[in-house]
């Protein structure tokens, strides 16, 4: 797993061990990215149901000025922070180790306005999505114009 472009393009990422966790492919995140294109720079981008944080990352690495990851494993959160490590990303990063509908909430409560989040809940999981997604529906957290990207099977 890598970071496919911008400022740590090629760089490489930890990934997960076993099949307890499915990581965004690095295919699907560069169409994803060049689909969003210029529109990641300067922007808020959240990330949650984060696993390696390799989404969250890549927008970083294209000049997104802010990245939240969302991420409720304690060992997805400790690879997500890793990967922020060795990637030497400090300051524009923020983990947040809870479920994702408190995570969003507790954005919302601070006042984020966030351009982009992107929804990745277990496939398996189908109640999952409904339940974020309405969720969202009753928060003041986008941005105006901002987008929701949900990943599913």
């Amino acid at each position: 797993m890598r970071v496919i472009a911008g400022k740590f393009g090629s760089r490489s990422l930890k990934g997960p061990r076993g099949q307890a966790m499915r990581p965004t492919s690095d295919r699907l995140r560069e169409t994803l990215f060049n689909i969003l294109g210029a529109a990641i720079e300067n922007s808020v981008f959240v990330d949650a149901y984060a696993g390696t944080g390799a989404v969250g990352i890549e927008a970083l690495s294209r000049g997104a000025k802010r990245a939240v990851f969302i991420e409720k494993h304690r060992t997805a959160v400790a690879l997500i922070r890793k990967n922020l490590d060795v990637l030497g990303i400090k300051q524009d990063a923020e983990v947040l180790p809870t479920d994702a509908v408190k995570g969003l909430a507790w954005l919302a409560n601070e006042g984020t306005r966030a351009d982009f989040i992107f929804l990745d809940p277990p496939y398996a999981d189908v109640t999952e999505y409904a339940r974020v997604l309405e969720f969202l529906g009753k928060l003041s957290l986008l941005a105006p114009g901002g987008r929701v990207i949900v990943e599913h099977e």
